[in-house]
């Protein structure tokens, strides 16, 4: 399933797009249309430049100084729904959870509880393949388990950035404890494929996966989240400007697969933006 543009934001965002059944001819009067400035195609750097709240606590999910989480709890609800965000950064350790901040602000206020996990990357002492995805799966188990901040178990979104959404795809294979979606926020969902490409975000595949593929075919099918089946409902969002991770066609055949028109690949993390809405949307379901 596709969906492009103004379309996808009118069903997600059920505006009413359609007509009222009416058919009989009407003169629409004469409006001015209203000066709005769009914000799209938003940078990385615009994105660490807007302001967010602190997590309301870190936790540690394991005895590396690496495996600790920000947890966001929203004021005056009680056991609130959960978005789960796994962030990108080329799987190195040049880039970390800071980047969601702004994201986990916003679903904080809009009355989600948000975890994002830190976790070892490539460039750190036991990240790459395949601790990086062990770090991902223990946080998101541990979240689970603890009970100090309850949430509601029956509303988790688990999601994910970038390669942040590779590692998202890859842990819901592993998690024993159930979520009620997955979405892929300009994923990486083939990593064969990616890391065919010129871009240093692309050449860092190889690098995360600690071999290359010809020397390693198992290990790179195991991390490459087209390999697998997926029964729980799947979204993969997808920016039509996004040159970082380019997105053309659905890449899983049970995803639903939305491309927003002008967006780029930092636009799911910016509250500001049409994508960020249409993200939210699904949140809301």
């Amino acid at each position: 399933m596709k969906m492009t543009g103004i379309v996808a934001v009118c069903v997600l965002l059920l505006t009413g797009c359609g007509g009222s059944g009416d058919s009989t001819s009407r003169s629409a009067p004469a409006v001015s249309e209203p000066d709005i400035t769009v914000t799209e195609n938003v940078s990385y750097r615009q994105v660490l430049a807007l302001n967010a709240t602190s997590p309301d606590v870190n936790m540690a999910y394991g005895e590396e100084p690496l495996q600790t989480g920000d947890l966001w709890m929203p004021a005056d609800v009680v056991s609130p729904p959960l978005v789960i965000v796994i962030h990108g950064g080329c799987w190195s350790n040049q880039y970390g959870p800071e980047q969601l901040y702004p994201l986990a602000s916003a679903l904080q206020e809009d009355g989600f509880a948000v975890w994002v996990p830190g976790f070892r990357r490539s460039g750190d002492e036991g990240g790459g393949w395949p601790g990086t995805l062990e770090d991902v799966v223990q946080s998101i188990n541990y979240i689970y388990q603890q009970n100090e901040y309850p949430f509601d178990e029956t509303s988790v979104t688990l999601a994910g950035h970038s390669s942040g959404g590779h590692l998202a795809l890859l842990a819901s294979q592993q998690i024993t404890l159930p979520v009620a979606r997955i979405t892929g926020l300009a994923p990486v969902t083939d990593i064969v494929a990616y890391s065919q490409g010129a871009s240093s975000c692309q050449q860092a595949v190889t690098s995360f996966m600690g071999s290359r593929r010809e020397d390693d075919p198992e290990a790179w099918a195991e991390a490459n989240p087209v390999s697998y089946s997926y029964g729980t409902p799947l979204w993969i969002l997808a920016g039509e400007q996004d040159i970082t991770v380019a997105i053309e066609q659905n890449p899983i055949p049970e995803a639903t697969f939305v491309v927003v028109e002008r967006a780029g690949h930092f636009d799911w993390l910016h509250p500001d933006t049409p994508a960020f809405q249409v993200f939210t949307s699904l949140l809301a379901r």
